[in-house]
């Protein structure tokens, strides 16, 4: 009996989609303050399992299927302000990570952003060519926009518009950063 239950558990297990987190907004400053247990246990009682976060900024990947609204309205039951969330399959997340056309622009990995976007932008690309620094290179696809700014995201003219220019919800990573909640997805 308890070897038919683990099974029966681990075929559960596997049969759960995993899904990536990206929070927007946390713990910058001082500001919306939310320590990565805090996320954790808040993920695990809507029901995800398996949960993992790497580092402060807000990035967690589970086995589960969660909604957006729910998370948010959960932190902001918990800790009274609502972070923006952008929540997609692993398949997903590591595709946009994986299919990188600017790999080869840059040795160092935080100069080098993944902005993931919410929902195909209809942007012109011309605008954004327009909008960016001399030195930046960017691709926009359907899924993300892939910017590399040799003098880091602080000194990027196109980063400090781009949401506003594109007309759809994006939160950027560095490739350092979205390369590790890709392990994270592995290890689940």
């Amino acid at each position: 009996m308890i070897w038919v239950s683990f099974m029966a558990n681990l075929g559960y297990r596997q049969a759960m989609s995993i899904q990536v987190a990206l929070l927007r907004g946390v713990n910058v400053g001082g500001h919306a303050v939310l320590p990565m247990a805090e996320l954790r246990s808040i993920l695990k009682g809507l029901g995800a399992k398996d949960v993992h976060t790497y580092i402060q900024s807000g990035n967690a990947v589970f086995r589960g299927a969660l909604e957006e609204t729910r998370i948010c309205d959960a932190i902001e039951a918990e800790k009274g302000f609502r972070p923006r969330v952008m929540l997609m399959p692993f398949e997903n997340f590591e595709a946009v990570v994986d299919s990188n056309p600017l790999a080869q622009a840059s040795e160092n990995p935080k100069t080098l952003h993944l902005f993931f976007l919410a929902s195909p932008s209809l942007v012109d690309e011309s605008v954004l060519i327009a909008a960016k620094g001399e030195e930046e290179q960017f691709v926009l696809t359907e899924r993300a926009l892939y910017l590399h700014t040799p003098k880091l995201l602080s000194g990027s003219k196109l980063a400090e518009r781009l949401e506003q220019l594109l007309g759809v919800p994006a939160t950027g990573r560095n490739l350092r950063t979205a390369q590790k909640i890709r392990e994270l997805g592995h290890s689940i």
